[in-house]
Order: structure tokens, then sequence, then C-alpha cells
């Protein structure tokens, strides 16, 4: 069984040639609802990834902010600058992977619509109604707009490290 409807250009339900034809029944009911399982179970696995993802650029920009406090106390940051910079660089890249994990969530949960379409119940489309689909913010705030801003907390802490690294005057003697 095939849909002309899928918004996926034909790509999320299989169309079967006429002589294949898949049993509308109980036995597609079953793998459908099996794959959909697989399928939600999976992006949960996304997500468990992507918190494993935070978890570690945290733990980093903290080492680095806490190392480069250590090496202040002792008067050696001839080099604190170059500290800086990879921690300016670390957060980036964070920011870069929160921004790529919130598309493929996005992504995937628009598959789970469709796919719940053909199910009896469809929970997930349901609760994305109840949060007034993310456009009503007194219903839903969504995690990665909060999440995205803490790279940039980094980013302005490591550049703090740099400007106090590099005195102005440096940097102003550059351009002269």
């Amino acid at each position: 069984m095939a849909s002309d409807n899928d918004p996926f250009g034909g790509k999320l339900f299989t169309k079967f040639p006429s002589e294949q034809q898949y049993p509308e029944n109980e036995e597609y009911q079953a793998h459908l609802l099996d794959q959909y399982k697989l399928y939600v179970e999976m992006a949960d696995r996304v997500s468990a990834r992507r918190q494993t993802a935070n978890s570690y650029f945290l733990s980093i920009n903290t080492a680095l902010l806490g190392f480069a406090g250590y090496v202040t106390t002792k008067n050696t940051g001839d080099q604190l600058w170059l500290l800086g910079l990879t921690g300016i660089a670390l957060s980036y890249l964070w920011y870069r992977v929160i921004v790529s994990y919130r598309d493929l969530n996005s992504a995937k949960f628009k598959v789970v619509h469709e796919i719940e379409k053909r199910l009896p119940l469809s929970p997930y489309d349901a609760e994305w109604e109840a949060m007034g689909r993310g456009k009503d913010p007194s219903l839903y705030r969504p995690l990665t707009h909060v999440e995205k801003g803490v790279p940039w907390i980094f980013i302005a802490l490591h550049a703090f490290v740099v400007l106090r690294a590099v005195p102005l005057g440096h940097i102003c003697g550059l351009f002269h």
C-alpha cells in the first residue's frame, strides 16, 4: 500500500507494483506499527546523542575556563589568548551541532506525524497541537532557543580571556 499524498516525494510510503500488492489488513498495520515504534526509538536516540554532545561541550568549555583561571593566578598566561581562541572555536562548533540536531529532530518528527496519520492514534501530533505547534510561547518555548544561547555565553567568556591576555594597546598598535 502506498500513498500519492506522501509529502516526502514518495519516499516515506513504499509503492508496490500491482502484481505485488501489500495486503491491506492486520499484517500491514502490524508492520506499520513495528516500523513506527522503531522510528520513534531512533528519534529518541538522536535526542540522547544530542544531550551527550551538550554535556561534552559543556565539560570542555568549563575545563578550558577553569584552566585559564588557574593559569592567570600563576602569572604564566603568555599563551592564554590561544586558549581563549580554542574555546571560541569549540563553542561555535557546539552551536552548529545544536542547530544540526534541531534540524534533524524537526525532520524526524515530520515523518512521525505522517506515519501517525495511518495509525489509530496520533499522540505526537496531538501533543504538538496542544503546544500550539510551537507558535505560542506561553504554551511552548523550544529548548533549542535556550540551548543555542549557552555556546554564545561561552564565546563571550572566552573572548574576555583573549582580550585580557592581549592588552588593548597591543591590538590598537597592530593597525598603526
